[in-house]
């Protein structure tokens, strides 16, 4: 396929210029002005659009889609409550096999081709499958967050066995802030045993709270790379700049992290500290799902106190978030990089005119301008519907699923 005649917007370097896009395999062979195109080679007219890498989503509970604006104006207490309480415990495979896909399809739908999937609703091996299968049928590229009360190697072992092509896999432990010490080093034992990156809720809870983590970590030669710590609001200076030396990475949530008074964003401190920094929705249950959003609020905070830009935004949304996922060839134009793409449109009301095209991603796009979307070369979306099966039946199943469980909660 070869995409024609758009505005392209690179992240790495950030660089705008009108070129084509030649894909092939799966991946991006060549961006360049009018570039020769092979015979038999599909051409995808982008004039009159931008054509950017997917978004990245570093951390989102993608099986809550269903919950959507259930509690606007929760707290975190009962945020946790409503969670792992009322709700999530009423979760049957299949509740989390709809919620999960339709999660995914948001994502795409907005843009999003790759996201970190905090999966913290593994009750039974069938709750693993289930999402595992609704994040493969979806078609996004994902990092599966292998997250469970009791981990143990062997089961670790057999999720492991049951990821390949889009879908990868990182361990999400709930330690060292959440759970005991001796259940931390069970979680992250597992990481270093198969090799895998981990993702994991730090730096949300307090400072005491955030030092002591981080003690936990430096104790046991934990502090290293392939490692996302969302939140992290109250990480110092000091404690960012050891995040990032270690070659670890922040995600950032800064609608729900402000929402459910985690404290202030540290987009801007973690940029500056030079951590990889990537943003993520968190949850639907009380914040928004798009990229956009994410965008227009680390960026609005950040510039209180700093002079972040809005490519430091884009990027965030980019190459940023891929390398606080601790994926190679996602996030960027560049040739040899994964074909996950999204090409937005300029001709709406709110939109045009463009004058820069990155302040207008940030500042001024939505889910509207949404047009196209491709993940490994395979369009997902086009002429702004998305290709999956009937969304409408899709939606109507995961209303049903979610009034069950929801049921007097």
């Amino acid at each position: 396929m070869i995409i024609r005649g758009g505005t392209v917007v690179d992240t790495d370097p950030v660089a705008v210029r009108v070129a084509d896009v030649l894909l092939n395999g799966g991946r991006i062979a060549a961006v360049g002005p009018d570039l020769p195109v092979p015979e038999e080679t599909e051409v995808l007219d982008a004039t009159g659009m931008l054509v950017l890498p997917g978004f990245v989503d570093t951390h989102r509970h993608t099986w809550q889609a269903g919950l959507r604006a259930r509690r606007p104006d929760i707290s975190l207490a009962t945020y946790l409550e409503f969670v792992f309480g009322a709700v999530g415990p009423r979760y049957r495979p299949e509740d989390v096999h709809i919620g999960t896909l339709v999660g995914a399809l948001e994502c795409l739908d907005a843009g999003i081709t790759t996201v970190v999937d905090w999966n913290h609703i593994q009750h039974t091996p069938d709750h693993t499958a289930a999402a595992l299968d609704a994040l493969e049928r979806a078609g996004i590229r994902v990092v599966f967050g292998y997250c469970t009360r009791e981990p143990d190697l062997a089961t670790a072992r057999r999720v492991l066995a049951a990821t390949g092509g889009l879908v990868t896999m990182a361990i999400a432990p709930f330690g060292p802030e959440i759970v005991s010490e001796e259940a931390a080093l069970r979680e992250w034992r597992i990481a270093k045993e198969l090799d895998l990156p981990v993702t994991v809720h730090m730096g949300g809870n307090g400072v005491e709270s955030a030092e002591r983590g981080l003690d936990f970590l430096r104790r046991n030669r934990l502090l290293g790379p392939r490692t996302s710590y969302a939140h992290g609001n109250h990480f110092t200076d000091e404690h960012l700049k050891a995040i990032a030396d270690s070659g670890g990475a922040l995600s950032v949530s800064p609608v729900v992290e402000m929402q459910l008074g985690f404290g202030a964003p540290v987009t801007s401190r973690a940029f500056a500290a030079g951590a990889p920094t990537g943003l993520g929705a968190d949850t639907v249950i009380n914040g928004p799902g798009d990229m956009f959003s994410l965008m227009r609020s680390a960026y609005a905070h950040a510039r209180l106190d700093s002079d972040f830009t809005t490519r430091d935004a884009l990027r965030a949304a980019t190459v940023e978030g891929a390398k606080a996922a601790a994926l190679d060839g996602v996030g960027t134009l560049a040739a040899g990089s994964h074909a996950d793409l999204v090409l937005l449109r300029t001709d709406l009301p709110g939109v045009a005119p463009v004058h820069d095209a990155v302040g207008s991603v940030v500042l001024a796009m939505d889910t509207r301008a949404v047009d196209t979307v491709l993940v490994g070369g395979r369009i997902v979306k086009r002429h702004g519907r998305l290709l999956a099966e009937n969304v409408a039946t899709l939606l109507t199943e995961l209303e049903e699923s979610v009034e069950r469980v929801t049921a007097t909660a």
